[in-house]
């Protein structure tokens, strides 16, 4: 029944039908770009969710839009600054590596997506993302405790852990939800997160979809993998069911 309610959201929300608005924000003295969807219900919770490498694009605010219609508040942070959407692999590699190289910025930015995401009303929130950004949530995990952070969601994103970094027992629970044939993450570096999170005690799950690549829940590329996508959403939203609650 999920998934047809699934197929149904993705083929009644065209890209240009965005729900929610864009939201202008600023961090010190520079400018973003977020999208914010809230549910027309009564909010069951906040998602964050974390771009991909090109910048929040109408991807992230269709999944906004699609989680509005579930009844969360969600809210499509920037990570690049207003305006710097990159298209080219170049570029892409240039805006992630610098976040990559300053880790502090990448938890800053994150912190204050939340904060502008939490103006919805919800300090209750779920921090998720999409490659990139599945790797970006996983270092605001590893930061430490974040006031109201109930979980946090990796769709096939970087799972590797910095030298020097550790997830502490604190950290809220986490859900993996990787491609059994993503030739950018290997099956490796699901074990060795397996491993780190079983001696750090943190509670965890990891979803393996088999034949799916890297990035299989993004509509109308190559990499798309229905079945995947399918599984992978409704095993995020029962997580979002279980860890939102009360």
């Amino acid at each position: 029944m999920r998934s047809i309610i699934f197929g149904l959201a993705v083929a009644m929300l065209p890209w240009a039908a965005q729900a929610g608005e864009t939201v202008t924000y600023t961090v010190g003295e520079e400018q973003f770009e977020g999208y914010r969807a809230a549910t027309k219900d009564e909010s069951k919770g906040s998602v964050l969710i974390i771009h991909d490498w090109d910048g929040p694009t109408d991807y992230e605010m269709k999944r906004a839009d699609m989680l509005a219609g579930l009844g969360y508040d969600a809210f499509a942070l920037d990570l690049f600054g207003k305006g710097n959407r990159p298209i080219e692999t170049t570029a892409k590699k240039k805006e992630t590596g610098r976040l990559y190289d300053d880790r502090e910025r990448m938890r800053t930015l994150i912190l204050a997506g939340l904060q502008e995401a939490r103006k919805g009303g919800n300090a209750k929130t779920v921090v998720m993302g999409y490659c990139f950004g599945g790797a970006a949530a996983l270092e605001l995990a590893r930061s430490g405790k974040v006031e109201g952070i109930a979980g946090y969601v990796s769709f096939h994103g970087g799972l590797a852990t910095p030298q020097g970094q550790t997830y502490p027992s604190s950290t809220p629970p986490i859900l993996i939800a990787h491609g059994g044939a993503d030739a950018s993450v290997s099956m490796e570096h699901v074990a060795a997160l397996s491993k780190e999170l079983e001696s750090a005690g943190v509670p965890y799950e990891i979803q393996i979809y088999s034949g799916a690549p890297h990035g299989f829940t993004h509509f109308g590329s190559d990499r798309y993998q229905k079945r995947a996508d399918e599984l992978s959403w409704d095993a995020f939203l029962d997580f979002l069911a279980m860890n939102l609650a009360g």
